[in-house]
């Protein structure tokens, strides 16, 4: 036990840095030291100064990875913004370009008016040309010479009744060059829907496939039709410009069926774009622009702003031409060669009027044909404009004077065509009476009717401004209507019922009332009015 006592109080000897230190301080310390304290001893004069050297490099690190990271994220979005900018340029012109070329393969060879013709077992561009298949018409030529591009400087409006070959004629001519610089498109009554007919004409989508149009504040759709055809007719006359130099001659543009469009602000408003374009490419030479129309109203609308237009009327066949295409139609269908007078027959009842020839031709008895279509042009017409004599409710006095006035102008035409030295000529055939427009909007005693029974085939304006039956049995219709027993009373009944109501209407009646017995008005006429006053009876005295 004393020894490990005295073992407890002997010192550990001191390691040799302690010793060291603490003799250089002259005394002399025992403790215990780790070697993680004596490491953090020696440390200790240094730490404060590195401390603030670690928070100032800390401080610039940050700030030195924040701007790279700043300029790293500016740079990828210029890269990006470059980038989207220049693949959008190179999408915008190489669209613009597809446009143009899309546009400019329309005109190639070949058209799709063409190839759904040539379905048709009727049409022309199904036979060899070398096939005598189709009634050759006078205006024939110098339509070909149109849609060939050989005529320049001037746009056409074809005008003539239904069913006469107009549109016949244009694509007979466009067979002939295979389409080539030609494109044809129908006209309707909504400028959306011509809209898409002269967008599928031309190959051109409006930029409705455009990708650009996702972004836009506007659809093309929401901008109206006007100004996408507007937009069309642009790239159009561009592409002109850019065919031109290698084919020396116009394109050519054909709207087919004017008179479907309706004759309001709407349509007047398209009609006029159609014309300043056609004006201006009439004078530059590049586009020959085309119009075909049944009715007067279109030539009217053209002749306000027209210089350089001509009109090109195509009305029925003369007889010589007539039966030689009854004649031909007759040996198409059924292999027979008719006789001289079945021929003649056929055209006194029926005329030079194309569709009426092929119907005619068609069937198996060709005269119970004409009067089928006598009888419908007979019905049409009185379905239209029928009289109701002197029983006539004024509530359909509107409707009435329109047909009084279609029956007097059927009627003053049957009476001309009586005092006509010859209706009928061998070689020339029918020559049906008619009145200068003038003179029958005289004999209508209105001028607002004769349009609208232009329109719905029951009279036709010719290009001259004449007025008469919209055909041949239309004519004959016409005859046997005021030959009716008691025609003409009928007429005049309705006549003067419609006088009667409007005397009625323009009528006011004054009643008198509270008069004392022998009392009298007396009626004194001033300076510009008139005095009422009532006298009392006299009083006897």
């Amino acid at each position: 036990m004393p020894a490990l006592k005295s073992s407890l109080r002997a010192p550990r000897p001191l390691s040799g840095l302690i010793a060291s230190r603490c003799r250089r301080g002259g005394f002399l310390v025992s403790h215990f030291s780790t070697p993680g304290a004596n490491r953090s001893e020696h440390n200790q004069p240094g730490k404060d100064s590195n401390a603030g050297r670690q928070t100032r490099s800390g401080d610039a690190s940050v700030f030195a990875k924040m701007g790279e990271s700043a300029a790293t994220t500016f740079a990828s979005i210029c890269v990006l913004g470059v980038g989207f900018a220049a693949a959008a340029y190179i999408y915008h012109k190489s669209y613009k370009m597809l446009v143009l070329q899309k546009m400019t393969r329309a005109f190639e060879p070949g058209d799709p008016v063409l190839e759904l013709a040539a379905v048709g077992k009727d049409v022309p561009h199904s036979h060899p040309s070398s096939e005598e298949h189709w009634v050759r018409r006078p205006e024939q030529e110098h339509v070909d010479r149109i849609v060939a591009g050989q005529e320049v400087g001037h746009y056409y409006l074809i005008l003539g009744e239904k069913g006469s070959g107009k549109s016949s004629m244009l694509i007979e001519a466009m067979r002939k060059v295979d389409g080539d610089g030609v494109a044809m498109f129908e006209a309707h009554a909504d400028p959306e829907i011509v809209r898409i007919r002269l967008g599928k004409a031309l190959d051109y989508e409006f930029h409705e496939d455009y990708i650009g149009g996702y972004f836009s504040e506007k659809g093309p759709r929401d901008m109206g039709a006007l100004l996408d055809i507007e937009r069309a007719l642009n790239k159009l006359e561009k592409v002109a410009m850019k065919l031109f130099p290698a084919r020396r001659k116009p394109l050519v543009v054909i709207v087919n069926q004017m008179h479907l469009m309706r004759n309001d602000d709407d349509g007047r408003n398209l009609i006029e774009l159609l014309q300043q374009r056609a004006e201006q490419w009439a004078a530059a030479g590049l586009v020959t622009m085309v119009f075909n129309s049944d009715d007067y109203w279109v030539y009217e609308r053209f002749k306000q702003l027209s210089t350089r237009m001509e009109v090109l009327p195509v009305t029925d066949l003369p007889k010589q031409q007539a039966v030689q295409a009854l004649q031909r139609y007759r040996l198409r269908y059924f292999g027979e060669r008719l006789t001289e007078a079945q021929l003649d027959d056929v055209y006194d009842r029926v005329g030079g009027r194309l569709s009426f020839l092929n119907r005619v031709a068609k069937s198996h008895d060709m005269m119970a044909m004409c009067e089928k279509i006598k009888d419908i042009e007979k019905k049409w017409f009185l379905n239209q404009c029928w009289i109701m004599g002197a029983d006539m409710d004024d509530d359909v006095m509107n409707q009435q004077k329109w047909a009084a006035a279609a029956m007097v102008l059927a009627q003053a035409l049957v009476e001309k065509e009586a005092e006509m030295a010859g209706t009928y000529d061998p070689r020339q055939g029918h020559m049906l009476p008619t009145y200068p427009f003038h003179v029958a909007q005289e004999i209508m005693t209105r001028c607002d009717f004769i349009r609208d029974l232009d329109s719905l085939n029951l009279f036709t304006i010719t290009s001259q401004a004449d007025v008469r039956a919209s055909s041949v049995p239309m004519q004959l219709a016409f005859r046997e209507i005021c030959s009716q027993p008691g025609f003409k009373k009928h007429l005049e009944d309705t006549v003067e019922r419609i006088a009667a109501i409007e005397s009625l209407g323009r009528t006011r009646e004054l009643v008198a009332k509270d008069l004392v017995l022998g009392g009298q008005y007396g009626i004194a006429r001033g300076k510009g009015e008139f005095t009422v006053r009532l006298e009392r009876p006299r009083e006897s005295s």
